[in-house]
């Protein structure tokens, strides 16, 4: 090998950490690495030794003895999870939480998105960005994937979108199931890639049917992201069997509230009634009694229906239907606090005086009645001053929500609107309408009475005196800021003129937030700034080792008022029971399990939502090629800009090649992509006048051009 032309340092480097990455577990000697490399030459050799010598000082090798070294396993292999990126620029994300590592395609051994792994890290090149290597895949996430069958003469492919596998998957005729060509199909991986044959190979487990109907294309991004689309019959026949009659027995055991005035406010065009708000005064103080279905009631922990909604852990909301969590009969009827029914609720009841002080509350297994069912809209109307039922109650609810509010702002919970895209539907699934659901003072009457009650049931339970430990409860949790990118928020945000504190208490950064997101109310740089605020956040999650909600401000904060829909919600309801009856502490390891596994699958549930707002983006604006609109810049990357219409907030992106003549470097830090020869500027915010110039449903994408170039 070191014939002809003299190695390089360079060279030798790269051979070396080939090497010792290629074989993570073995010692090499000198004599084995001369070997192996070929370095004949004395020079190369002595080169090899003390580029060795550098390699362990950096830790990236560990000194076994005076002449043998071997890969520092502790620094240089880590396990994680191994994400993939359409763009090649795969990552791998630590287990420690450490900050992710670019694996470049030739170094991932076809490790698949959502993988463990187990990495070794790459000597640091110069100039180059840190980079990793997969020498392990630990084990797949997925073992089933969806996609568009193509059926050739001998064979068969799956051919997957999103480019989440790096070949298509081969399926033998047989295995087919019936599929056609066009047909989208889930189908099951029976081999894997390996070193030896690149092809994956998987059997067909169902046909959802022609590509381009609205419920398959739905039930594709569900079963893309290993959901389910369909109801196990026997949970369904288990839940047919529950009897929905409330016994005098079972009223005499709980508060009864029916006689109080009781209503439902949610979307017009929810089924899932899970939360009610009663009122009425006492003395000079206020009664208000947040009532939430008591599931737990009627699913037994270990029953067919629970195991099954252990599995799923939340309902997931796609723009046209929601996969609920529980069977039907429970989620829209039995459970459902339906007006004019009999229902039994677990309920948090407060004393609050006209400045919504908590003077004393309690928590009680009730059986309320409601008086009325309210759609959010006509509670607006009402608060705003038109003539409704019961408007003098609303009133005084919505009067002590907004000193609520006022109050946990006050404290230093941080505002953060967001608007969410909804989509009016036709019968055919069509979208008719695109437009943002913005919260008004009916929606955030109900929020503030929620967060009370999840606030003050965790208190319960987590709120101990000095040197006595808590019992095991399920937390929503929400933890600081990452302090970089605060700064890097810091540094940005200074560009424009404001300021923002980055250190000192807790609350005095949330404050300092609050203030800046106020400031830039209005402005041109409003949605940038709110954007790369959001990215400093990070994601509030489940766990039995509170560590306070950040994002509200609250030591203590749970999650007790959808137990519909959301798993953790049951989780708490039974302990809660469990402990109002003397019960000691449960099993801290196995609560802290299932809030992990709701935390992931309430990633997932999100992902698919997000997909399927995609698709029906890309409907709605099938119709609209060739028209140009006014949209500002809504994301950046290396690749293209992303713009959203003003008028209708859909998303498209603008490829890098069709941004003029010129030649563009991403500019990470500042968000914007800087041309070479003419020095324009695409910045995040920016206002842009585009043209749509695709739609393709398949990729759920849509193209712009720049209408002014």
């Amino acid at each position: 090998m070191s014939k002809g032309k003299r190695l390089s340092k360079k060279q030798i480097a790269e051979m070396l950490q080939t090497l010792f990455q290629q074989n993570p577990n073995e010692t090499f000697s000198f004599k084995q690495i001369f070997k192996t490399l070929r370095l004949d030459t004395h020079p190369v050799r002595m080169m090899a030794v003390d580029l060795m010598e550098e390699m362990a000082w950096d830790d990236y090798l560990s000194k076994v003895s005076d002449n043998s070294y071997r890969l520092n396993l502790k620094t240089q292999v880590q396990e994680g999870t191994f994400v993939r990126k359409i763009n090649g620029k795969n990552s791998f994300v630590p287990d420690d939480g450490g900050t992710s590592v670019f694996v470049s395609e030739r170094n991932s051994m076809y490790a698949l998105n959502g993988d463990r792994v187990k990495v070794a890290y790459m000597a640091r090149r110069q100039k180059h960005i840190k980079e990793a290597m997969v020498v392990e895949i630990l084990s797949h996430k997925m073992d089933q994937a969806v996609g568009r069958l193509r059926v050739e003469q001998d064979y068969a492919f799956l051919i997957t979108e999103g480019n989440i596998f790096v070949h298509d998957i081969l399926i033998p005729k047989k295995k087919l199931k019936g599929g056609k060509t066009g047909d989208k199909a889930v189908v099951k991986i029976t081999q894997w890639p390996s070193r030896e044959s690149k092809n994956m190979v998987g059997e067909v487990i169902d046909v959802l049917g022609k590509e381009g109907d609205n419920n398959v294309e739905m039930h594709a991004i569900l079963a893309q992201y290993g959901l389910p689309y369909k109801y196990p019959k026997n949970v369904e026949e288990a839940a047919e069997k529950i009897e929905s009659g409330i016994t005098p027995q079972e009223i005499s055991r709980r508060e009864d509230m029916r006689e109080v005035f009781t209503c439902t406010i949610d979307p017009k065009d929810a089924k899932d009634f899970d939360d009610a708000l009663s009122i009425r005064q006492q003395g000079k103080l206020w009664e208000v009694g947040v009532h939430i279905a008591d599931v737990s009631h009627y699913v037994k922990e270990g029953s067919i229906i629970d195991k099954e909604a252990v599995k799923r852990a939340t309902s997931v909301y796609l723009v046209d239907r929601t996969i609920p969590m529980l069977p039907e009969r429970l989620c829209n009827f039995i459970c459902s606090l339906r007006p004019d029914e009999e229902k039994l609720t677990y309920s948090v009841i407060f004393l609050l005086d006209g400045e919504a002080n908590v003077k004393k509350y309690r928590i009680a297994h009730t059986v309320i009645k409601s008086n009325r069912r309210y759609a959010y809209e006509e509670v607006q109307e009402i608060l705003n001053g038109k003539d409704g039922d019961y408007a003098d109650e609303l009133h005084t609810l919505n009067h002590l929500a907004k000193k609520l509010r006022e109050r946990r702002f006050k404290n230093g919970a941080v505002k953060f609107d967001r608007e969410e895209l909804h989509f009016d539907i036709d019968k055919q699934g069509k979208p008719t309408r695109a437009y943002f659901k913005k919260s008004n003072d009916a929606t955030q009457l109900i929020e503030e009475f929620m967060l009370l009650a999840n606030r003050t049931v965790a208190e319960s339970v987590g709120r101990v005196k000095k040197g006595t430990k808590a019992k095991t409860l399920p937390y929503r949790v929400h933890d600081q800021p990452d302090p970089t990118k605060l700064e890097t928020l810091r540094e940005f945000v200074v560009k424009f003129g404001y300021k923002l504190k980055t250190a000192g208490t807790k609350g005095a950064i949330s404050k300092s937030l609050n203030t800046l997101m106020d400031d830039c109310q209005g402005k041109k740089e409003q949605k940038l700034i709110e954007t790369v605020a959001l990215r400093a956040m990070m994601k509030a999650k489940y766990s039995t080792h509170n560590i306070g909600h950040y994002g509200l401000a609250f030591d203590y904060y749970t999650h007790f008022t959808s137990p519909i829909r959301r798993y953790p919600d049951t989780m708490v309801h039974r302990l809660l029971t469990k402990y109002q009856n003397g019960d000691r502490s449960a099993n801290q390891d196995k609560y802290e399990e299932l809030c992990e596994h709701c935390s992931d699958m309430e990633v997932v549930a999100q992902q698919a939502e997000r997909d399927s707002i995609k698709y029906k983006m890309v409907e709605f604006m099938e119709d609209k090629i060739g028209n140009e609109y006014d949209a500002h810049i809504s994301g950046i990357q290396s690749y293209g800009i992303y713009c959203e219409i003003d008028e209708n907030h859909c998303e498209g992106m603008v490829p890098m090649r069709d941004l003029g003549n010129d030649y563009y470097d991403f500019d990470e830090r500042n968000y914007c992509l800087i041309g070479r020869r003419h020095h324009n500027k695409y910045q995040l915010g920016d206002p842009v006048r585009i043209k749509v110039a695709r739609a393709n449903l398949e990729k759920r994408q849509l193209d712009f051009t720049l209408a002014d170039l």
